[in-house]
């Protein structure tokens, strides 16, 4: 994410600004004891500002039952030198750090970054093999994937993205080539697109239907310009294509980063941040859409923090996701919330 831009009138906020902005609303975490893995959250200390141990953990022990969760790469600590292939290699290794950091139990019950998720540009097709085995290595036994972020769209979004793909990378052969080498290393793979590139996802996992693929926020929901028209017919492009991946069994979904700018929401432009009633009500037909189209048992719900604190808190984060959920059962949460998450990413919780 750039350091600022402007946005619908507003700007990404940096995390300082955003550390205040959420605080001014306080709720009490809903569902208390309910176990929960948060599957993506990201850590970085740079121009987007500082979310490092001491954050997460504040975040974390805010009030619901955090007992894991899940790094997802997100650009921070790439080496200085060396191939650039390579450079990646020192996110997972600060990431790793982090985890050590945690498992020593000096900072909370929670297993930080128990799961560890880096990124390999799979455009080297054959010859990301080394790039692949130096992660797994850096991880000390807790990688589990990588994501390559193919975000691309003729309007606003893909501005702002840190890489620049070309349109139907996933189509590639030789992206491909470097797609084929995750499984036999046990890897799995982040698919983080626009939910315009959904067919893209389609068509590989047609070609790949034994690889470990997890759907990144809800398919990458794009709400803002050329998509900021009629909610009703994006979501139903949106639903369109959710429906036709749920064939895939070997493809399972993380419920969230709703709160990112990109989905076209307008809590960020408020004084005060938005309750969970008001983002549950917001974001209910997006998440019953994917529990009722691939159940319980290949959903998660994630945090996405600390970028969707552009939109809210932690706690009311869970809040919302929680209110929308309340009807299901206990076995249903148990998936939504820690299951599903613990057997995706092979986590002994």
């Amino acid at each position: 994410m750039p350091q600022s831009y402007e946005f619908r009138g507003n700007s990404y906020r940096k995390l300082a600004e955003l550390n205040t902005w959420t605080k001014q609303r306080h709720e009490a975490a809903l569902e208390p004891d309910l176990p929960i893995i948060d599957p993506h959250h990201h850590v970085w200390d740079d121009e987007r500002g500082r979310y490092l141990i001491h954050e997460l953990v504040e975040d974390t022990s805010s009030g619901h039952n955090i007992i894991a969760t899940v790094f997802i790469e997100a650009g921070s600590m790439y080496r200085a030198g060396g191939p650039a292939a390579m450079q990646p290699v020192g996110e997972v290794e600060f990431v790793n750090g982090i985890a050590a950091m945690s498992a020593s139990g000096r900072y909370g019950k929670t297993r930080l970054c128990a799961g560890i998720i880096g990124h390999a540009d799979l455009a080297l097709g054959d010859q990301v093999q080394p790039v692949l085995e130096a992660l797994i290595a850096a991880g000390g036994g807790r990688l589990r994937g990588i994501r390559h972020g193919v975000t691309w769209d003729t309007g606003n979004a893909a501005r702002f993205g840190r890489r620049q793909p070309p349109q139907h990378q996933v189509l590639d052969p030789t992206f491909r080539q470097g797609f084929a080498r995750l499984q036999p290393l046990g890897l799995s793979f982040e698919s983080w697109q626009f939910h315009p590139q959904l067919p893209d996802l389609v068509d590989l996992l047609r070609v790949f239907p034994d690889a470990n693929v997890i759907l990144n926020h809800v398919g990458g929901l794009l709400g803002i310009p050329p998509h900021d028209g009629n909610r009703d017919e994006v979501f139903a492009i949106w639903r369109g294509h959710i429906r036709e991946l749920v064939q895939f069994p070997n493809l399972s979904v993380k419920v969230g980063g709703l709160g990112m700018l990109y989905c076209g929401w307008n809590f960020h432009l408020g004084d005060v941040p938005p309750s969970s009633e008001e983002l549950a009500a917001a974001w209910r037909p997006y998440v019953e859409t994917c529990i009722e189209a691939f159940g319980p048992s290949r959903c998660m719900m994630e945090s996405n923090f600390p970028v969707d604190k552009q939109s809210c808190g932690y706690t009311v984060l869970w809040n919302a996701l929680k209110r929308i959920t309340q009807g299901c059962s206990a076995a249903e949460k148990s998936a939504l919330y820690r299951d599903t998450a613990a057997r995706v990413y092979r986590l002994e919780v």
